[in-house]
């Protein structure tokens, strides 16, 4: 299962290398990208049951990842959120993980760990898949 993905990331170097890399390694298909905290939540309120993953930045140039969090709060147990940042100060996680952050991964050591959780996830989402009864037959 390839998880329907939404990247919050202002810098499209960064987007552009995150959306190839991961798409090649992980079970990802990046169905929306914002470069900002007010197009990030203007995106989820429009398409808040098309997607399985969040990827935040945290530090934008229009607002912050932090905002994005709090609208993820009222998500589906399905959908998860994670935090790609290059500031993983202990005081910073603890706030992601308070705001709704399933799990916060630095962006230059962390990434095997991502692909890991999204692995997980595409799986754990594999197992839900409704079991369809057999019809019965008239005699």
């Amino acid at each position: 299962m390839l998880l329907s993905t939404f990247l919050v990331e202002d810098k499209p170097e960064i987007r552009d290398t995150v959306v190839e890399a991961m798409e090649e390694v992980a079970p990802l298909k990046f169905v929306g990208h914002a470069a900002s905290e007010a197009a990030a939540r203007q995106w989820l309120r429009t398409f808040h049951d098309d997607w399985q993953l969040a990827i935040v930045d945290l530090f934008l140039s229009e607002g912050s990842g932090f905002g994005v969090l709090r609208d993820c709060q009222a998500r589906k147990p399905s959908q998860k959120v994670v935090v790609l940042t290059s500031y993983c100060h202990q005081n910073i996680t603890d706030r992601c993980l308070q705001l709704g952050a399933d799990k916060v991964f630095d962006k230059a050591a962390d990434l095997e760990e991502l692909v890991a959780f999204c692995k997980a996830h595409a799986d754990s989402l594999d197992r839900v898949v409704p079991q369809v009864q057999p019809s019965s037959t008239l005699h």
